[in-house]
């Protein structure tokens, strides 16, 4: 049998997996990835993606390559329920920070804006970035088992269209293959949840539905008619590309039998919802799928790690499936990669688990409440499961009627859709994950206490395990974020006026443990200025003090203001985020960013 040796091995090729082999080759790993299937996603799928994974997008270097394959934020701003296309409107919802009231939110949060990217597009460009980066990664290549020792993993593949088998021998192994994932089984991943929770179809279409949607942009359209109270209503319409490609959801209950899946009958569905019997229709692609609540208990066992829907299912409500996937990919490749290269010891990894595994529960129980969350828009319009048409469309016209009850009603359906809010404007869980690990020093230091609702809005902090506050800054002549000073598989310092001493410190700390070390002075003289004094506001220490932060740009350490010992504080840091006492070794020290690293976007 033929050996592969590779340091690491990443099982499945979709959002985790891509992005993990993209991140370890640009940070200098050699990575081989595999997959059973023969392409890219063949399908839309996950689409929703919000700011913080636009934002390890803009660290790979293709945040504009992602925009162009997207729609846009601003076509993604009304959620629409209605009882058809050509029906009645029940309510609107402006969505994912484009209403007035949270615009200014979601730009102040982040230097990029959600998108709406399907998988099918957006898994060829992660797949290109690692490829140029230089990973391997093979199609057709299904994995057979896999087991561990102390020393290595060792895991036996097979080429589909040859038949030959491969054994793949590695440091480290990475689980991204999905929720029937071989990887949880073999290596014993301990799972706990639900699966089979209810039952889903997908039907990409191709329909121009143009003359409904121009005048009332967004991704998604609920469409609730007599006789259904699912989550999705009678079915829900995800825009692909507006306004002629689709996906339309609906669920069925097996107990019923199985859905006619033929092209008739998924045309019948479809212009049922639509509300124009003669449309023309173009069913591209049927799938059914199912609704979990699945999360892994632990993430890492040994030497290997799990990630993506092999560590966490559930439903797509908040779209924060491929969302979560790929910010584990962000998470754990650095650990990995300084792992690797002898830079930091084992116990690094685990603290991937420790800090993705409880964000991945939090993902999970909130996936699950919002899809429960739907059921008072069906209670407001008087719709029930196995209801007759004559009673649906007469609680409708009750709805709608000027009396006492349809106004009582009309007040509870616009309290049905303001809940939705904690779906689709929901920036502080999409945002706002923290971290308490091994590989953050907190020193006694406590979250500040939300002013506002935690799941609704965003509050930056500089807090260790925080993700490091976004703020426009001027560097060399051009406004960058503060976020682009950071990440690039590089640990990162930021001070201000007389915090030069932690600068010095940093750059002899790098050479000592021989990593990769950038080190800023934000502050009038200085090349990197804050010019609006964003980040004064933000930063929460004195001018003297610093924010050490990770690759993956979340704070390792805060100082509130220059210490008497700025070396011996830093090698503490570093000493127990790597896992090891520094040594003297080659320069590694990096002050001025290359065009790279920090690209602004206007």
């Amino acid at each position: 049998m033929r050996q592969i040796r590779v340091p690491v091995f990443v099982v499945g090729a979709g959002p985790a997996g891509l992005t993990t082999a993209a991140l370890l080759a640009k940070y200098g790993v050699e990575v081989l990835a595999i997959t059973r299937y023969p392409g890219t996603a063949h399908s839309p799928r996950a689409h929703i993606t919000n700011q913080r994974t636009v934002e390890v997008f803009r660290d790979l270097g293709i945040e504009d390559r992602v925009r162009a394959l997207s729609t846009s934020n601003k076509l993604m701003t009304n959620n629409v329920w209605a009882t058809s296309f050509t029906g009645t409107e029940l309510g609107r919802l402006q969505t994912w920070g484009t209403g007035e009231q949270r615009k200014a939110d979601y730009e102040m949060a982040s230097p990029s804006e959600m998108c709406n990217a399907p998988q099918h597009l957006l898994e060829p460009a992660i797949l290109t970035a690692a490829r140029e980066f230089g990973a391997k990664v093979l199609f057709n290549t299904e994995l057979v088992s896999i087991r561990q020792t102390e020393e290595a993993v060792f895991s036996r593949v097979v080429d589909r269209l040859t038949g030959e088998e491969i054994e793949v021998i590695s440091e480290y192994a990475v689980g991204a293959d999905g929720a029937q994932s071989l990887v949880v089984k073999d290596i014993g991943f301990e799972l706990e949840g639900e699966m089979g929770l209810g039952y889903a179809l997908n039907c990409w279409l191709e329909v121009d539905l143009s003359q409904y949607c121009a005048h009332r942009p967004g991704v998604l359209y609920w469409m609730y008619q007599p006789g259904c109270d699912y989550w999705v209503g009678s079915g829900v319409w995800i825009c692909v590309r507006p306004w002629n490609e689709w996906v339309m959801v609906s669920m069925y209950n097996p107990a019923d039998g199985e859905p006619d899946l033929s092209e008739d009958a998924i045309i019948q569905r479809a212009r049922a919802t639509i509300g124009d019997p003669d449309i023309p229709v173009r069913v591209k692609a049927v799938s059914k799928w199912t609704i979990n609540r699945m999360v892994a208990r632990q993430m890492v066992k040994g030497r290997v790690a799990i990630a993506g829907d092999a560590a966490h299912r559930h439903p797509p409500a908040n779209g924060l499936g491929s969302n979560t996937s790929v910010q584990d990919a962000f998470n754990l490749a650095w650990k990995l990669a300084l792992i690797v290269k002898g830079q930091a010891a084992p116990s690094l990894l685990q603290t991937y688990s420790d800090e993705r595994q409880p964000v991945a529960e939090q993902v999970v129980n909130r996936a699950i409440r919002s899809m429960t969350d739907m059921l008072p828009i069906s209670q407001a319009l008087g719709f029930r499961d196995g209801q007759g048409a004559d009673e649906g469309w007469a609680s409708l016209d009750e709805l709608f009627s000027n009396t006492s009850v349809g106004r009582t009603r009309r007040k509870q359906l616009a309290s049905a859709i303001d809940l939705q809010n904690y779906q689709f404007n929901c920036h502080g869980v999409e945002l706002g994950q923290r971290y308490t690990s091994a590989a953050v020093v907190r020193d006694g230091a406590r979250f500040p206490e939300p002013s506002r609702d935690a799941e609704l809005y965003y509050h930056a902090t500089t807090t260790p395990g925080a993700y490091t506050p976004h703020a426009w800054i001027q560097h060399e002549g051009r406004r960058v974020s503060t976020l682009d000073l950071v990440g690039q598989g590089s640990f990162a310092l930021l001070t201000g006026m007389g915090g030069q001493p932690w600068v010095e410190a940093l750059r002899q700390v790098g050479n000592e443990f021989g990593i990769f070390v950038n080190g800023w002075v934000i502050a009038h003289g200085s090349s990197t200025i804050d010019a609006y004094g964003r980040w004064g506001e933000l930063r929460e220490i004195e001018d003297g003090g610093c924010v050490v932060v990770r690759p993956d740009r979340f704070v390792a350490y805060r100082a509130n203001d220059l210490v008497a010992d700025p070396l011996g504080t830093l090698r503490r840091v570093f000493a127990q985020i790597l896992g090891r006492e520094p040594q003297s070794m080659s320069a590694t020290w990096s002050h001025s960013a290359t065009a790279s690293t920090v690209a602004g976007r206007e």
